[in-house]
């Protein structure tokens, strides 16, 4: 018998919108990990149309999301830059769920507690498709960037190390 896919907020808000998406779902208690080359590699899809999401702050309640191709490793310059701070850095990984409502490795953009400010790569207005975190482990879910980028009230920004 399989498994139901409960709905994750982000999958509630996709359909709240009426976006065209599909729901990827992959094995989670085959022990091996679940970053994001591993996930595209358990799904099958090329890693660069897979991406993950980071938070970060600027201190004093100051919180930023950033989608970026899992491949790559996120510039905190650019990103400072890109959000007018001095300085960004990466909130610790015990704040992620009390904060988005998301743990790490299933931490979507879409349907966190608040509304950030997102900034999506640039590397994602290129493609087709993209494929983020559904908002839990085990479970992703493909669409257009510029759905994305609307459902999140995106901007398309530089993000990673050239």
């Amino acid at each position: 018998m399989a498994k139901k896919l409960t709905k994750t907020n982000a999958v509630r808000l996709i359909e709240k919108n009426k976006v065209v998406y599909e729901l990827i779902s992959y094995e989670i208690e085959d022990g091996q990990a679940v970053d994001g080359i591993s996930v595209s590699e358990k799904i099958g899809y090329p890693s660069e149309h897979v991406y993950k999401t980071l938070v970060a702050t600027a201190g004093a309640n100051q919180y930023f999301v950033f989608v970026l191709p899992v491949t790559e490793e996120l510039d905190l310059k650019k990103a400072a830059k890109v959000v007018g701070e001095k300085k960004v850095e990466m909130i610790p990984v015990k704040e992620l769920l009390g904060l988005t409502g998301y743990i790490r490795g299933g931490c979507s953009p879409i349907g966190m507690k608040k509304l950030f400010p997102t900034y999506i790569d640039t590397s994602a207005e290129k493609l087709d498709y993209m494929i983020v975190s559904a908002g839990k482990i085990g479970l992703q879910v493909k669409l257009a960037p510029q759905d994305l980028y609307n459902l999140c009230r995106g901007k398309f920004a530089d993000l990673v190390n050239s």
